[in-house]
């Protein structure tokens, strides 16, 4: 899962992602990597996954791992060229999911680059540059579908269907608040829209805000309005005390979020919405010489996910031997779980649920 992290200047983006990256790395235990200065690596945190490492003592422990992009470079204007824009706009296409940071808290310490704080406005201004990339893109490919109704009138439909989604755009409404027919989505899947990408609003709070009543967050509630509006998912964080978080150590952090009132920190929350988001599930490999998380979509069946692993595993899939991680530890091993007959034999129509622990049989 690869996540984009953009916002205007001031708004706590960079300090998030700083404290995100490192936090993960450390919590983990997963080598923090830097490809670029603006992009980090962090593991999944799965506790099935630590479980299944104290039964089976691997020779090698390989979490599911997420991608961050500290995405720079917007101003007004990105979407015709303008700063970085056309950087900007070109790192957006390459995420799964947009972390939208939006500034909610006042410090006259911090300026605004508009000079004052106004959430509404600020997501506007990102969602518009967005917005306006993706009418030049629908521009073009309304122009090619309109050559191709010469030649055959069965386009006619996709070209009304189009036409009407830039109608969409152009009164200011992103692509992922179309309400679109399964045959629409099909005919779009293949025009790369910015502004349809999922949407994680991230409310970066001041540490007085984040610790009191959020229902008194003005500023909060506005953020959750647009996100309610728009189908896009919303949390409330504060970068400040992620950066805190970051440099604790697994007990004390666990004590600080206690304090708080939390469970998980915001890393973990963000992966958290980041699945949900995306519809994405875990399925386990478990035995000595690795224990290992995959990453999946909801509904995927047992070939495709074999071929997560290696290509030849779908090709000469057989069958997949499951066993679910609870009855698994309710048997204590897999030699246990065998005899009480909770390990199945599946195949190929079988859809993976999250937290299969599996084990692939395939010729070829």
């Amino acid at each position: 899962m690869k996540l984009g992290m953009v916002g205007l200047p001031n708004v706590g983006k960079s300090t998030l992602f700083n404290a995100l990256t490192n936090a993960g790395a450390q919590s983990a235990n997963y080598p923090f990597c830097t490809i670029e200065p603006n992009v980090g690596i962090v593991s999944v945190p799965d506790s099935r996954l630590d479980k299944l490492r104290d039964m089976y003592s691997p020779e090698k422990f390989t979490p599911a791992v997420l991608e961050f992009v500290d995405i720079a470079g917007l101003v007004k204007g990105a979407s015709k060229g303008e700063g970085l824009g056309n950087k900007f706009l070109a790192n957006i296409r390459e995420v799964d999911a947009i972390v939208h940071v939006v500034r909610c808290f006042e410090d006259s310490n911090i300026i605004h680059v508009d000079g004052s704080i106004d959430p509404r406005r600020d997501i506007e201004t990102i969602d518009l540059e967005l917005i306006f990339s993706d009418i030049e893109l629908l521009d073009r490919r309304i122009d090619k579908t309109k050559k191709m109704i010469k030649a055959d009138k069965k386009y006619q439909a996709e070209l009304e269907f189009l036409e009407a989604l830039k109608a969409h755009l152009e009164d200011g409404h992103s692509a992922r608040s179309f309400d679109y027919t399964e045959e629409q989505r099909e005919i779009i899947s293949s025009t790369p829209l910015l502004s349809a990408k999922p949407v994680i609003y991230a409310a970066n709070l001041s540490e007085d805000d984040f610790k009191s009543d959020l229902s008194t967050s003005v500023h909060y509630k506005t953020v959750c309005d647009i996100a309610a509006a728009e189908k896009a998912a919303v949390f409330p964080i504060c970068a400040q005390l992620e950066a805190e978080i970051s440099n604790m150590n697994d007990e004390d952090k666990q004590m600080f979020l206690e304090e708080l009132g939390l469970e998980q920190s915001g890393l973990d929350r963000i992966i958290k919405e980041g699945y949900s988001l995306l519809g994405l599930i875990s399925y386990l490999t478990a035995g000595k010489p690795e224990v290992r998380a995959w990453t999946i979509t909801k509904g995927t069946k047992a070939p495709q996910a074999a071929g997560k692993i290696h290509s030849d595993f779908e090709k000469g899939f057989i069958r997949a031997e499951v066993v679910s991680f609870d009855d698994l530890m309710s048997c204590g091993s897999m030699t246990a779980a065998k005899e009480k007959g909770l390990v199945r034999s599946e195949g190929k129509e079988y859809v993976m649920q999250d937290g299969d622990i599996v084990l692939f049989r395939f010729n070829v």
